[in-house]
């Protein structure tokens, strides 16, 4: 019997592209078996009202996602973790030593909303791209 593998999507705030990338993960994961997924950050804040409207454009509803700090966890339960931000230098050695672990530091869309008005979508698309592969290539390693 094999064991579920758990990713996790780490941010700094866990407030928008590690809500986003779990919302995705989840959805697929609905299709998929042994893999689960769950998002955190360094400090926890509210989920953003904006993810929150993009993600429902795109049939997934994270309106009931929380905010969740890293501290709650225990990264020995994961064989995965993602930096979203690029805060992954920074997580503590544990985390960066799982079976596998990335630092896809994409842009933050609270932080450009202003100057790039289209940042929310550009980005959700992206994790999407990004979180479709990354289950594929989990559920397809032995």
């Amino acid at each position: 019997m094999s064991r579920t593998k758990k990713v996790m999507f780490v941010c700094k705030a866990n407030s928008c592209r590690s809500q986003m990338a779990e919302g995705f993960g989840v959805s697929e994961c609905s299709m998929r078996k042994g893999i689960e997924v769950v998002s955190c950050g360094l400090a926890q804040t509210s989920v953003n009202k904006q993810a929150v409207a993009v993600m429902k454009e795109a049939g997934i509803d994270i309106s009931s996602q929380q905010s969740k700090c890293i501290e709650a966890f225990n990264p020995a339960d994961f064989h995965v973790v993602i930096s979203m931000c690029g805060c992954g230098v920074t997580l503590p050695e544990a985390w960066q030593a799982r079976p596998i672990f990335r630092d896809w530091n994409l842009d933050d869309p609270p932080a450009l909303v202003a100057d790039e008005p289209g940042v929310f979508v550009r980005v959700r698309d992206e994790i999407k791209q990004l979180v479709s592969a990354l289950l594929t290539e989990v559920s397809t390693a032995g």
